[in-house]
Formats: C-alpha cells, sequence, structure tokens
C-alpha cells in the first residue's frame, strides 16, 4: 500500500542557484510582514469562533472563503466529515500538502490578554491549546509563496487541510484511508507552540484508539423492585474497576483514561442504558492493539456479570509520531534564520503573570521567566522505552504515509497546564500574531525549498523509505467500514453557539480583538502593593 505514496517529483522541478534562492527567501519575509494585519485578523477571527470538533462550521467557511478568493479550487466535506476540506493551487508535481488544526477545548472559553480566569462565557469552548493560530499561518505562507511560483513560474501543487477534531483524534486516519494524500509528495504540519522548533524521527508521542463502550440492560424501579432490573451504570463502573486493577500490569509508558458519558437518567430508575468513552494510549501499534483488546475483553467481562449487552464504537485513532529527517533538517535552518519574535515589555509581562496564576515556582515543573527569548535546538528522536510527552495527534498517521514534519511556532506561553482556559489567554494577542508572522517566514522558506531544491525531497522520501518504514509499516487503526463521530459536540455547539455569536470579531469595526472586546493590554492582577502590573 505504501508504494501509491512514494511517487517521485517531476524531473522537471524547478532548480535554483543559492544566491537566487536567497533572494527570494528575502523577498518572502517582507511580503509577510507587509501581511501582518491579515494575519492578525485570521488568527483573531478564528479565536472568536470557538468551535469544538466536527463542529467547526464558522471556521471552515470563513478559511475556505479566503482560500477561493485567493484563487484555490476547494473539495468540501472529504470523508464524509462536514467542516473537512481540501484547497488547492497549482499543477503538477510536486504536491506538498500543508495542515493545522482548528478544533478548540471544552470550557475553555476565556478572554485573551487577561492572565487570570476571566471567560468571555461562563462554560463554554475555546482555544485552550491554540488551534486557531495555526491554518492562518499556512495561510499567510503560502499567499507569499503563491505571489513567487506565479512570477517564476515555478511548478508544483500546494493543497491546504485542516485537522477538524484533532482533539477527538477523530479525522486525519479517515483522510489517509480515503487517499486524499495519495499523489501527494510530502506535508508541512504546523502547531502552536511556546518556542520555534521541529524534530525527526520518533517524536515521543503516544498512539491511541478512542472508543466508546455501551451497555445495555433493563430498567425496574429502582426501590420498588430492583431485582428485576439489569443495570448498564453497574457494568461501566465493573469495567472501570477492571481496566484500573489492570493498570498495574501495563507497561510504564501506557496512557490510559475514561470519561462516563452515559450514567442513567435518575437515581430510582435502574440504568437500562450507560456508556463509558475511553482512550488507550501506547507507544507503538502493537502496544495500542494490545490494549484496546485488552479494553474489549474486560467490558465483555462486566457484561457477564451483569447480565447486560456490550457494543462498542471507534471514534477515532492516532498512530505515534515518526518525522523526516532530511525536511527537518532544511526547516531547522530557516527556523535559524528567522529567529524567535522581538517580544515586547507587555508580551512578557503578560506571560509571567500567566504563570505566576498558574502557580508555576522557580525550579519547579511550570516556567516562570515569561517568553522564550532563546532558540530551541532540533529535537533529534527520542526513544521508544521513553514515556515521552504522553500526548497524541493524529498527524502520526500522515507520518507513517508520506514524508512529514511539525512546525512548532511560538504563539503560546510556556509553562501552562495545556488543554486549559490558560492556554487561551495569548492566542489573540501580539504573542500570538508575532508568533504565526515568524512561523509563515520559516513554512513559506521551506516550502521554497522544497519547491526549488530537488534533493529536499530525494533525500526526504530515501529517510522514509529506507529508514523511517523500513522495518515498520503502517497499518490503521480503523477498519474500513468505521465512519467519523461527526455528531460530536453537536449538543454543547447547539447550546453555546446563540451567546458565542454576539462576541464573533468585526474587523470592519475593530482593529484587533482586544479592542472589541474592551480589553486592556495586558491586564494582570493586582499586586500586594496596589499596582496593576498593567
Amino acid at each position: 500500500m505504501l508504494s501509491t505514496f512514494l511517487i517521485a517529483p517531476s524531473e522537471a522541478q524547478t532548480k535554483m542557484t543559492p544566491a537566487k534562492i536567497d533572494a527570494l527567501k528575502t523577498e518572502l519575509t517582507k511580503e509577510i510582514d507587509k501581511q501582518q494585519k491579515m494575519t492578525q485578523e485570521m488568527v483573531d477571527m478564528v479565536f472568536s469562533f470557538g468551535e469544538l470538533g466536527f463542529q467547526e462550521t464558522e471556521t471552515s467557511k470563513y478559511l475556505t472563503d479566503i482560500l477561493q478568493k485567493n484563487g484555490f479550487t476547494i473539495e468540501h466535506g472529504i470523508s464524509g466529515i462536514p467542516t473537512a476540506w481540501t484547497a488547492k493551487w497549482g499543477s503538477g508535481k510536486p504536491v506538498i500538502a500543508v495542515g493545522s488544526d482548528i478544533d478548540c477545548i471544552p470550557k475553555a472559553s476565556q478572554k485573551p490578554g487577561v492572565s487570570y480566569h476571566d471567560p468571555i462565557i461562563e462554560g463554554a469552548p475555546g482555544h485552550g491549546e491554540g488551534h486557531n493560530s495555526g491554518e492562518p499561518l499556512n495561510i499567510t505562507a503560502v499567499l507569499a509563496l503563491k505571489k513567487i511560483m506565479e512570477r517564476e513560474k515555478i511548478p508544483g501543487t500546494i493543497m491546504l487541510w485542516p485537522g477538524v477534531a484533532e482533539e477527538l483524534v477523530g479525522t486525519k486516519a479517515y483522510f489517509v484511508r480515503d487517499g486524499y494524500f495519495k499523489d501527494v509528495d510530502a506535508c508541512i504540519f504546523t502547531h502552536v507552540g511556546n518556542n520555534m522548533t521541529v524534530s525527526y524521527g520518533d517524536a515521543g508521542n503516544n498512539g491511541l484508539v478512542s472508543v466508546l463502550f455501551k451497555f445495555e440492560g433493563q430498567a425496574a424501579h429502582a426501590g420498588g423492585a430492583p431485582w428485576r432490573g439489569k443495570s448498564a451504570l453497574d457494568a461501566v463502573e465493573l469495567m472501570n474497576v477492571g481496566w484500573n486493577y489492570h493498570r498495574e500490569h501495563m507497561e510504564t509508558t501506557q496512557r490510559s483514561h475514561y470519561v462516563i458519558k452515559d450514567g442513567g437518567d435518575q437515581p430510582n430508575v435502574v440504568p437500562s442504558k450507560a456508556s463509558v468513552w475511553y482512550y488507550f494510549r501506547e507507544r507503538s501499534y502493537p502496544r495500542i492493539m494490545q490494549n484496546y483488546k485488552d479494553g474489549i475483553r474486560i467490558a465483555e467481562g462486566a457484561a457477564m456479570m451483569t447480565d447486560t449487552k456490550m457494543t462498542y464504537e471507534v471514534y477515532g485513532s492516532a498512530w505515534p509520531g515518526h518525522f523526516n529527517k532530511a525536511i527537518a533538517e532544511t526547516m531547522y535552518e530557516n527556523i535559524k534564520a528567522v529567529g524567535l519574535p522581538k517580544w515586547s515589555e507587555e508580551d512578557q509581562v503578560l506571560a509571567k503573570a500567566a504563570q505566576k496564576e498558574q502557580g508555576n515556582s522557580e525550579g519547579g515543573s511550570g516556567e516562570t521567566k515569561g517568553l522564550a527569548t532563546t532558540l530551541s535546538a532540533l529535537i533529534k528522536p527520542i526513544p521508544i522505552t521513553d514515556p515521552g510527552s504522553g500526548g497524541s495527534d493524529d498527524i502520526a498517521d500522515i507520518s507513517w504515509n508520506l514524508p512529514t514534519v511539525v512546525l512548532r511556532y511560538p504563539a503560546n506561553i510556556p509553562g501552562l497546564p495545556g488543554h486549559h482556559w490558560s492556554n487561551a489567554i495569548a492566542m489573540a494577542t501580539p504573542i500570538a500574531h508575532k508568533g504565526v508572522t515568524a512561523g509563515a517566514k520559516v513554512e513559506a522558506m521551506t516550502l521554497l525549498d522544497m519547491f526549488v531544491k530537488p534533493d529536499v525531497l530525494k533525500n526526504a522520501k530515501a529517510y522514509f523509505t529506507d529508514v523511517q518504514t523500513k522495518d515498520v509499516k503502517y497499518e490503521a487503526i480503523i477498519s474500513k467500514t468505521d465512519k467519523p463521530a461527526i455528531r460530536l459536540n453537536e449538543k454543547i455547539m447547539e447550546e453555546f453557539r446563540p451567546e458565542m455569536k454576539k462576541f464573533y470579531y468585526d474587523p470592519s469595526k475593530y482593529a484587533t480583538y482586544l479592542e472589541q472586546l474592551g480589553i486592556k493590554y495586558p491586564t494582570v492582577k493586582e499586586t500586594k502593593s496596589g499596582g496593576t502590573g498593567e
């Protein structure tokens, strides 16, 4: 199957002298600097939408409208997902994909530029990771590059695409399964971070499978005739007890967690239906699948003990990530050329106040020194025996099917909890705007290298074939019949969207989202001496 992804770039791929390439890179950075207002508007607009996975309707419409107006051909609803799309421009080989996630976090509503908890709407979703910034970065980069490619008659195709429902690891494996990357030569993915860096080899991520276990029993009067009932909730609780005892005998690299989605209706009715949602994470495909099978077996045991019926549904999956050395090394040279943004005193005040608010201490696990001022090194492979970061991202499924790297750009504050309202503090402020502009320069320069330096893709494909996939072959965790869980988060967004619409950013009236919300930048808690810190 992998051979279908390894189509060589065209022999007619443009070659340029180093001096010419350097001149074009200088032009790219100047063009991206000119587009800072457009970049800021996109970052702020997507932040204001705050849409959860599979429900990113406003975000997708907004972004595809911009791309369509700039000459891209849009295919909507890919893999049967209403908010997923591809946007293509150019012709011929090579074909380079550029993607980033667009979904947000439950209950993470937060006013940007405010260092303490101050939600825009209490309980609403918000960009508590920073996924509002990646596609604006990509669009800024490719529009600048498109001008040069048109003028210089550089052949090749750019394909933009969104990571829909990444927090649910819900879509990228379907994009691969359904062939959207079969003719793509390489992929650059962007993800918000707190420094500018890229990695190659094993990224230290866990892969996972996301599974909903559903139990069905029989209702009865819980006080009057409980012996006539068969409690589906009992089955859920017994499964959880069984899994938690099982943890003692699992590899130390595993991560697993669950939430009870349905525990019944009210105490005086024996629950006839109940469900529990699990993430089974591990550092390799075989271990993920073993934990998946163990989970099914324990669920079957819980159903037997309670005389209930059990079914399960895969909600999503991700492989552990492995990224391309040749592209990463090329990108890191551009990272060194661009460097980190120049942070203002106000930027640093906000960052340090947010770190203090989260209880970070000097020498502890959290950063206390504000925003990064020293460039991160190129990140090298992490041993598979190392627990790594513990997190997962389904960009890994793409990385096992074609040469891929992830650019992490400095648009957020170091040392925050992650998946938390505090991670939204910076994401519609000058911190995010500067970080996205810097990241767009790196991406545009790297894309140019890939289009005009044939050795970059040649070496990328050699690494992919001779190193990455020499002994490990991709096997999809999802089946041929699994379908994306597009109804997830529907009810939450139906509840909050009417109120959230009142706070959508209006760039025709306000220069920034901070201005629209009436926020003085930065807003921090008063100190003991009575000062505001502003």
